[in-house]
């Protein structure tokens, strides 16, 4: 048994079982239906037939061939597939079978869990009479690609049971060589975004959904996920003399492409990144001159701050034209906001460190047989960076604070994962506490993930795990995502990861490095992207540009109090830790207190 979660009175067990080489975990509400759970899916792994028909030859079910065999468990009392249920519609079968009837009892009693491996069977041919009824746009997605793509099979990546016993699943589809998945409350739900998102990626068609909006996974237009994936690595490429830079070598790869919609001849790389590490404890500053958290998606939001200040800074000039050259046009009401149709793309070379990147272990065949299945006591839960490491491990304290002098001493300085802190964003918005004085909220509107990318599961990381947050402040927003792989993926990089990071940012003509040991310059000088450099900038703005804040008096000269200020930020961000708590996920972990408590210096 792996785990025991949920509370007395309704447990979850968790029981794992290996098989030639891969661990399979099932869960239930006693342990024998875990262990039932984890069997099936791990005999799905090999046992199969070629299709459909075969299976119920072999089962003595003489059903109608167009039936889902991927759709969800059926209702028949103690077993895992539907009961047959005569058709009076049916040109092709016999209405009633003795026969039938009796080879069907046959198989329940020998092989019930065999059954169950029909979910990676190839999906029968549908009747081609009755689909030529259909119009093009009342079509199901898993029907229409069948047409366009015959024998294709579906697997069932992952169900999870999530609070009130509501399940969720992740379906796969390999296309002409490429992976398309899709989840859903259902297998059925799942498997039809799995095929709607072959469909929109290959042939570019668009269906109508009739599925409801929590189900469903978004998808990034597939060429113009290729196209942010070749910008930034193009720019990366020019600003490290063609990779032969030392600075060249990295693990992972970040930056954010600034769009007008969605029109790729207009965008722009603004931000680049590289790093995996973040600052040893020893070297934590108290004056806000190290960057704690070195990792590629971080710093590349921190230089995405950068930028945003550079933005807002136009504002200062006389002319009316600096203003016009600005991503933000003044309000009314005080503040300003982003000029309409604006919209930030985030490249990451692989899936976000933390609950994200372990839901994506699946190298999938190309017959969609064998799935590396990882076995997780903390499903979904906050996870941490490891100090001067690599990897997560899931939050264990019930103290949200860590204690400065402990981290002198010798404690681990704890930094969330970055999938905790991109869903920290999808709320907040990428501004943080300080800018959040002067304009709205700034969200992404896409990622791109270069390898270890599965929809599902960064769909459900970066929003499902908080839809209770419940009902959010004017501007704020439950921020959703679109979501995309790249077509052709940069090849894993093994090794040992480098010690700094870089960071580059429009309007600059080379990189900046950082050690990422110490979160400072290698010449012991602070980054453009620490906390010092953003408040100094923030305090030339304040008492110049209009703010979405009332003013109280002087400027706050303390950094914690300047962060303060923005009072709806504030409140935002407690109700997403406590949506976090309600949901059962951990607690977030904050830094000592002391670390914000610097005053500017001339």
């Amino acid at each position: 048994m792996v785990s025991q979660t949920g509370p007395v009175h309704a447990p979850v067990f968790a029981v794992a079982v290996e098989v030639n080489g891969l661990t399979f975990e099932g869960t239930g509400p006693t342990k024998k239906k875990a262990k039932m759970r984890a069997a099936e899916l791990a005999l799905k792994s090999f046992v199969q037939f070629p299709n459909a028909c075969q299976a119920h030859f072999a089962m003595g079910n003489c059903i109608n061939p167009s039936t889902d065999f991927t759709s969800d468990q059926a209702d028949f009392p103690d077993t895992l597939f539907k009961e047959f249920e005569p058709s009076t519609h049916s040109e092709d079968f016999s209405v009633y079978n003795p026969v039938n009837n009796e080879l069907l009892s046959t198989a329940y009693r020998h092989g019930r869990l065999l059954c169950h491996t029909l979910d990676l069977m190839g999906h029968g041919k549908q009747n081609r009479h009755k689909m030529a009824c259909k119009a093009e746009s009342e079509k199901n997605p898993v029907v229409l690609l069948n047409e366009l793509r015959s024998g294709l099979r579906y697997v069932c990546l992952s169900e999870t049971v999530e609070k009130q016993h509501i399940k969720s699943f992740v379906m796969a589809v390999r296309v002409d060589g490429r992976t398309f998945e899709g989840s859903g409350r259902s297998k059925k739900l799942a498997k039809g975004q799995a095929a709607q998102a072959a469909l929109q990626a290959l042939f570019n068609i668009r269906l109508p959904s009739h599925i409801p909006s929590r189900s469903k996974c978004h998808h990034l237009p597939q060429d113009f996920a290729d196209s942010v994936y070749q910008m930034v690595t193009q720019k990366f490429q020019e600003l490290t003399d063609n990779f032969t830079s030392m600075h060249a070598r990295h693990k992972t790869l970040a930056g954010i492409v600034m769009t007008k919609g969605l029109d790729i001849r207009q965008a722009q790389v603004i931000v680049l990144s590289s790093g995996t590490k973040c600052i040893n404890g020893e070297y934590i500053n108290d004056q806000g001159l190290a960057v704690n958290d070195c990792h590629a998606e971080i710093v590349a939001r921190r230089a995405f701050i950068h930028f945003l200040y550079s933005q807002l800074e136009l504002h200062l000039s006389k002319r009316r034209e600096d203003w016009e050259r600005s991503i933000f046009v003044r309000l009314k009401e005080g503040g300003y906001r982003l000029q309409e149709n604006i919209l930030f793309h985030l490249y990451v070379s692989t899936s976000p460190c933390g609950d994200a990147r372990l839901n994506s272990p699946y190298e999938i065949t190309t017959d969609l047989n064998s799935s590396k299945h990882i076995v997780r006591k903390y499903r979904g839960h906050l996870r941490t960076k490891i100090e001067s490491g690599e990897g997560t491990i899931p939050v264990r304290c019930h103290n949200a604070a860590q204690t400065w002098d402990g981290v002198l001493l010798g404690e681990q300085l704890i930094t969330m994962s970055c999938t905790d802190k991109i869903a920290r964003w999808n709320i907040l918005g990428l501004q943080g506490a300080l800018l959040s004085s002067f304009i709205e909220p700034m969200y992404l509107h896409s990622i791109v993930v270069g390898s270890l990318y599965h929809t599902g599961h960064l769909s459900r990381v970066m929003s499902h795990r908080i839809e209770d947050i419940g009902q959010l402040p004017a501007s704020y927003r439950r921020n959703q995502l679109l979501l995309s792989g790249v077509s052709h993926a940069d090849a894993r990089q093994p090794g040992k990861s480098p010690s700094f990071s870089v960071n580059w940012i429009v309007g600059n003509a080379d990189l900046e490095v950082i050690n990422a040991t110490t979160g400072k310059r290698n010449c012991g000088s602070p980054s453009r992207l620490c906390k010092h450099m953003f408040f100094t900038r923030w305090a030339k703005l304040h008492g110049k540009l209009s703010t979405r804040t009332p003013s109280h008096g002087d400027m706050p000269s303390m950094y914690s109090e300047a962060k303060l200020v923005a009072q709806t930020y504030q409140a935002v961000k407690q109700q997403l830790f406590k949506a976090f708590q309600k949901a059962g996920l951990g607690t977030w972990v904050k830094k000592p207190p002391e670390q914000d408590q610097f005053l500017l210096t001339g």
